[in-house]
C-alpha cells in the first residue's frame, strides 16, 4: 500500500465530497448498466396453458379507461393525462387489476394468457404513475428492493393464483421467455417518451397478434425508434439492451427493422452495415396539455379540446441509455 503518497490533509471537505459523489455516480451507472436489459428467464409455473377452453376475459374497463385518457401528439406519441385521472376512475382502474389477479390465468389458452399479460403489465404501470405523482420519470418511483435499483420494476406488486409477481416477472419471466417474439417489446409500457407507444385499445386474444404487429410497425416508423442523423443510423437503446430477442447481432437487429419498416426507410435501411449510436428518452409520457377528456367523471373545468398542440412536449429531464426498461 503506498497510502502515504496521498495527502488527505491538504484536500478540501467539499472536494472530497464530490470526489464521494462521482464514485457513487460511477457505482449507479455500472448498476444501472447491468440491469438495463434483464434477461428473459422461464418461470416454468406460467407455462400451463389449455388450449381448448373457451374462456375469454373482459378488458372493457381497461378499454374505458384508456380512451378517456390516452391522446397521440403530433410526434405520433400516445400520452397519458395521468394529472387528470378522477378518483372514479382511479378505482375503476384498481378494480380492474383486482379483478384481473382473480382470473384462473392458467386455464386459458395461450392467445387470452398474452393480452392478459400484457394488460395487466400496463394497467399496473399506469396505476403506479397515477398514485405517485408528481413524477418526470418512472424511474422516480424508486421502490424496487435493493440498494442501486432504479425505478418500480423489480418489487411485487400483485398476486396471480397466489403468486406474488413484479413488472419485472410479468415481462421477463412470463412474457418473453414463453412467447419468444420480439414485439412483445413493442406492447409493455414503460410509461416514458421513447418507450414504444401505449396502445389506445385493451389486447384481447382475438386482436394480439395484428395488435403487436401494428405497434411493431408504428415504433420502427417513428423517430423515437428508427432516425438517420446526418446520415448515421441511430437507433431506441430498446435494440441494444434486448438484442438477444432482435437476432443476437447488429444484422439480427437490422433484419427485424427492415420487416416492419416502410418502403422508404426498409430501402435506406437496406444500404447500411452499422448502427451509429442508441438513445433513450426517460421522461414521463405524460399530456401537457392540462385538459380533461371530455365525458370523464369528475371532469374539471377549462376549456375543452379533441387533441394535443403539435409541439406539445412532456414534462422531465432526458435521460439517454442506463436504466432498466
Amino acid at each position: 500500500m503506498y497510502a502515504h503518497n496521498v495527502r488527505f490533509s491538504k484536500i478540501s471537505p467539499v472536494r472530497i465530497a464530490g470526489l464521494l459523489a462521482s464514485v457513487l455516480a460511477f457505482l449507479l451507472a455500472g448498476a444501472f448498466s447491468a440491469s438495463a436489459a434483464p434477461k428473459s428467464e422461464l418461470w416454468e409455473r406460467w407455462t400451463t396453458h389449455d388450449d381448448t377452453s373457451d374462456l375469454t376475459i373482459d378488458h372493457s374497463d381497461w378499454q374505458r379507461f384508456l380512451s378517456r385518457y390516452v391522446r397521440t401528439d403530433g410526434r405520433g406519441v400516445n400520452l397519458v393525462a395521468y394529472r387528470h385521472v378522477s378518483k372514479p376512475d382511479l378505482d375503476l382502474l384498481k378494480e380492474y387489476v383486482g379483478r384481473m389477479t382473480l382470473a384462473p390465468i392458467s386455464t386459458y389458452t395461450r392467445k387470452v394468457q398474452l393480452a392478459y399479460w400484457i394488460n395487466l403489465y400496463n394497467a399496473i404501470t399506469v396505476r403506479l404513475i397515477v398514485e405517485n405523482m408528481p413524477v418526470e420519470s418512472i424511474r422516480d418511483i424508486d421502490i424496487s428492493p435493493g440498494w442501486f435499483a432504479d425505478g418500480p420494476w423489480g418489487k411485487p406488486l400483485v398476486e396471480v393464483e397466489g403468486v406474488a409477481l413484479s413488472l419485472d416477472d410479468i415481462e421477463h419471466r412470463i412474457l418473453r421467455p414463453i412467447w419468444k417474439d420480439p414485439r412483445i417489446h413493442y406492447a409493455v409500457n414503460c410509461a416514458s417518451i421513447s418507450c414504444p407507444n401505449l396502445r389506445k385499445q385493451a389486447f384481447t386474444g382475438a386482436t394480439a397478434d395484428a395488435m403487436l404487429t401494428d405497434a411493431a410497425r408504428d415504433y420502427v416508423n417513428n423517430s423515437r425508434g428508427v432516425e438517420f442523423q446526418d446520415g448515421e443510423l441511430r437507433i431506441s437503446s430498446i435494440y441494444k439492451w434486448f438484442i438477444e430477442d432482435f437476432g443476437g447481432s447488429t444484422t439480427g437487429v437490422l433484419i427485424h427493422l427492415r420487416k416492419y419498416a416502410e418502403p422508404a426507410l426498409r430501402a435506406r435501411l437496406g444500404q447500411v452495415e452499422r448502427i451509429a449510436g442508441h438513445r433513450y428518452d426517460w421522461s414521463l409520457n405524460i399530456d401537457p396539455s392540462m385538459l380533461m377528456p371530455a365525458g370523464s367523471p369528475g371532469q374539471r373545468t377549462g376549456p375543452d379540446s379533441a387533441s394535443l398542440p403539435e409541439n406539445g412536449n412532456a414534462a422531465g429531464p432526458s435521460v439517454a441509455t442506463v436504466g432498466a426498461p
